[in-house]
């Protein structure tokens, strides 16, 4: 067999490591203007980055960013005229820096840039200090932004988003509720495994997702028990980077598709909607990937040699005894809003085509039921 050909993008420069962020100063150096991307919380650790020169702060990302959000950080960009743009925060907030960075000093629209290979290019130092250990968005060059109107996510994807530094500070993830811990683990999980079993599987990222959805396996309920593990905070912020690797040439597939209704009509935090459905995807996909399914399952710590239903319980019950509540429906989904979920989700063929097994309507629907 012949393997496609694949081009893998990281950041220039990785920083691991306990108390690494104040490295972000001595990068960035003598830079006159930096304007910081951040959250509300994430906002108190602009200190801590060492920046010399002025130093403005956009720290208005709340939850999921929208089309409303992304274009005020853009006005406060094209006001600040930075010449280093940094996203101190969690997948939504480093989502928001790589497009504010490329784009800020440009004429293009979001919808001139959205899809593949749309993006002019980048004058501006981009710098990425992920504050959560979920989306790997530090190592990428994909951003998502929502679109409410519609209920869908605009999906840009250009070598031009990839990080000039991303720093790993296991430190700034102490704070994350054990909850959000849990549900931002399994999303990086999510990522590794849908790249490991995908259509478009490669042995090289394969390797990157091995990595990750160990690492998962063996850290994840230690960071849940004690936010302050640093070996395990650590472990799981290079989980994280390594899922945003697997995006890149190969990304996911129908685990994240039909994660997606779930925030956009649902307005469920990501790692949450991505948790709920991954057992049902797992199992789904066990009968064309079962060698894979089963390195994943023994990651885990899983029963070897489950069926689909047994896989399915399995799998639900690590992601619940983690403490994400996994019911749609105490989530406030009804039953009635399922098929407008599935045919959402159906029809996201960016991700849907990746996956091992066709999947009708009907499929997509089996797995919300499964998860209401």
């Amino acid at each position: 067999m012949t393997l496609a050909a694949i081009t893998i993008h990281q950041p220039r420069r990785l920083i691991v490591g306990a108390g690494s962020v104040k490295e972000v100063g001595k990068w960035a150096g003598d830079v006159k203007t930096t304007l910081v991307i951040a959250t509300p919380l994430t906002a108190g650790f602009v200190g801590s980055l060492g920046l010399s020169g002025a130093v403005e702060v956009f720290a208005d990302i709340t939850g999921e960013p929208d089309i409303a959000i992304f274009e005020a950080a853009l006005s406060a960009a094209r006001l600040v005229k930075p010449d280093l743009v940094i996203g101190l925060g969690g997948g939504s907030v480093l989502d928001v820096a790589k497009l504010v960075a490329a784009m800020w000093d440009g004429e293009q629209s979001l919808s001139d840039v959205a899809g593949p290979n749309r993006v002019h290019g980048r004058n501006t130092l981009l710098a990425q200090v992920p504050t959560t250990a979920g989306t790997g968005s530090e190592a990428g060059i994909r951003s998502l932004i929502t679109d409410q109107e519609a209920g869908t996510k605009i999906a840009v994807e250009s070598p031009h988003l990839i990080a000039d530094l991303a720093v790993l500070d296991p430190v700034l993830t102490y704070s994350v509720p054990p909850a959000v811990t849990a549900a931002t683990g399994i999303d990086a999980m999510a990522h590794c495994v849908e790249a490991f079993t995908n259509r478009r599987a490669h042995p090289m990222i394969d390797d990157y997702a091995r990595m990750g959805f160990r690492l998962v396996g063996k850290y994840l309920a230690r960071a849940v028990k004690d936010g302050t593990d640093t070996e395990a905070r650590e472990a799981l912020m290079l989980a994280s980077y390594y899922g945003g690797i697997c995006l890149g040439p190969v990304n996911t597939a129908a685990g994240h598709a039909i994660a997606y209704p779930l925030g956009t009509l649902l307005n469920l935090p990501h790692g949450v909607a991505n948790a709920i459905v991954f057992p049902h995807v797992l199992a789904f996909n066990q009968q064309a990937a079962p060698e894979k399914t089963e390195e994943v399952a023994t990651a885990l710590g899983l029963s070897a040699g489950l069926n689909q239903e047994e896989l399915a319980d399995a799998a639900y019950n690590f992601c619940k005894e983690l403490g994400v509540e996994m019911s749609l429906q105490a989530h406030g989904a009804s039953e009635d809003q399922l098929m407008k979920f599935a045919e959402n989700a159906h029809a996201i063929r960016r991700l849907m085509d990746n996956n091992p097994v066709d999947m009708s309507v009907e499929d997509v629907l089996g797995i919300y039921k499964n998860a209401y």
